[in-house]
């Protein structure tokens, strides 16, 4: 199911509730606006059913009917396609009343899960899709012994298996699985991907994750947590440039990296800087390292981190400084990393050995610096538990929670690397990258990252949309590049500029225009 191009995500405004959030909005939308329930329960139906019937065209199709809203979506996706002239059957696992509303009158062959035996399961390996209506996304903790026995039977049929909303067992709102969960080829989310299914253990359940519209109203902008940084808001979010201009209106880069033996960070992250625009771009780094940054990369400007007036001058011109790549934890590193956080206005980005000098406890703290310029921090999970409170368990356990509450007790914006990648700012919605992939899981991509980053905040991006656009073009480079898990960091740096090219919404392969959201399984 992988297909060239842009990602498909059909609108720049996406957002990305927890199941709570999306509960709440259900009955904010039915109580007061007068959306009703049923209304939104047939377009999502619908909606799905149309998926199926693109992705799987042919065979019968059988679907495991839960309990609520969940299953009454699976049974209007079954009456869809059976009025389409599908063959179709459903699996009742659940007590619900008969007859149904939802069929509106259409008569569907039901078996329930208590009166049948080992041939009406059978069925589930013998149709050519199964739809998994059993659990939604208000469920909390194990599913119970009925649900729970038809979700290993579902996982055991062998057949392709489309998911409602969220595949049943796992967590919407944090992405855990606290017992058994199906394994989706295909998961349809109604409205908006929910946060859960982003995030791991659950994503590697959800297979390819399709969100349609289902009728809801607008949204405002603070009303979710969360929202997806997609090619729409990309194409929109990116610097651009006046055609009167010159090299030091479009942004000057001091990247500070690099000590002796450690050149090729300060020449990645000079290399992305370059790549995502900047007009110019100095490397403060050891005197040992200039031929190597000067041959490597001859566009940027050497500094002699050592030299106090030349690096004083730099600092002054710099529209935005990025400062850790391979720096290390030496005393000259805490020294020049003192200079930079002491000297200039110019917003700040912090990566790397950076981070790891300022949990030493020597340097001013993060939410001192925050409050005197902008600020962006960039770190790994390990970087994270370092300069905060969190445990890496902590964590692992609610990666979007902590960076909010981080970002907000700091002042800072915090870009915190992962799968899928984060970003949050005080008193915003948390950005979720869409584009990473375990192809970037490799020495040297952060390197680039803050390079593109810094760029970005040198050309007057605030810090929010300076690290979601980074991540997005990066993420899109490394796509472009195609390299698998072969995939270097240069590959990266050179296809920055084609990345920052694309614009539009995106493409998807299902011809349907309330296709919002459209991303190939993780790999």
């Amino acid at each position: 199911m992988t297909r060239p191009g842009l990602r498909p995500f059909g609108r720049a405004w996406v957002a990305v509730p927890t199941g709570a959030e999306s509960a709440d909005f259900d009955r904010y939308a039915s109580q007061e606006l007068g959306v009703p329930q049923t209304t939104l329960m047939e377009n999502a139906g619908r909606g799905a059913a149309q998926v199926l019937q693109r992705l799987f065209p042919e065979g019968e199709v059988v679907g495991v009917v839960g309990p609520g809203n969940n299953g009454g979506d699976a049974l209007v996706l079954l009456r869809s396609l059976a009025e389409w002239g599908r063959p179709v059957r459903a699996i009742v696992v659940a007590d619900r009343p008969e007859p149904e509303a939802v069929l509106h009158g259409w008569s569907l062959e039901r078996l329930l899960d208590r009166e049948m035996g080992e041939e009406g399961w059978g069925r589930l390996s013998r149709a050519a899709v199964v739809v998994d209506g059993i659990l939604g996304t208000g469920v909390r903790g194990e599913p119970r012994e009925r649900q729970g026995a038809a979700i290993s039977r579902v996982n055991a049929c062998g057949r392709p298996v489309i998911a409602l909303d969220v595949p049943s067992g796992v967590s919407a709102d944090d992405g855990s699985v606290p017992g058994d969960a199906v394994r989706a080829d295909v998961t349809v989310a109604f409205g908006w991907p929910k946060l859960g299914t982003l995030l791991h253990p659950a994503r590697e359940r959800v297979g390819r994750l399709v969100a349609i519209d289902v009728g809801f109203p607008p949204l405002d902008e603070g009303r979710f947590s969360a929202r997806l940084v997609t090619p729409g808001w990309a194409a929109v979010m990116r610097p651009s440039r006046h055609p009167d201009t010159h090299k030091k209106a479009v942004g000057v880069v001091l990247v500070v990296a690099g000590r002796p033996g450690m050149a090729g960070a300060a020449v990645l992250a000079a290399r992305g800087a370059l790549r995502a625009g900047a007009g110019l771009v100095r490397v403060a780094s050891s005197p040992e390292n200039r031929v190597v940054l000067q041959t490597a990369v001859p566009a940027a400007i050497f500094v002699d981190a050592g030299d106090g007036e030349a690096l004083a001058a730099a600092i002054e011109d710099a529209t935005a400084v990025a400062a850790g790549p391979g720096l290390g934890t030496e005393r000259d590193a805490e020294t020049l990393l003192a200079r930079v956080l002491d000297e200039g206005e110019a917003p700040l980005l912090l990566d790397a050995d950076a981070l790891n000098l300022v949990s030493e406890g020597r340097l001013p703290a993060l939410a001192l610096v925050a409050s005197a310029r902008p600020l962006l921090v960039t770190p790994h999970p390990g970087e994270m538990a370092r300069i905060s409170a969190f445990s890496r368990e902590r964590l692992a356990a609610g990666r979007v929670s902590a960076a909010r509450e981080w970002a907000e007790e700091t002042g800072c914006t915090l870009l915190l690397k992962g799968s899928p990648s984060l970003v949050a700012s005080p008193g915003r919605p948390v950005l979720i990258d869409a584009m990473g992939s375990s192809d970037l899981a490799t020495a040297g991509m952060g390197d680039v990252l803050s390079g593109v980053a810094g760029s970005f905040l040198a050309q007057g991006l605030p810090p929010r949309t300076s690290a979601a656009l980074a991540l997005h073009v990066s993420g899109r480079a490394a796509r472009l590049a195609d390299r698998g898990h072969g995939l270097l960091p240069e590959d990266v740096a050179e296809r920055l500029p084609r990345a920052l090219q694309e614009s539009g919404p995106g493409e998807t392969d299902l011809p349907f225009p309330f296709v919002l959201f459209d991303q190939d399984p993780v790999r």
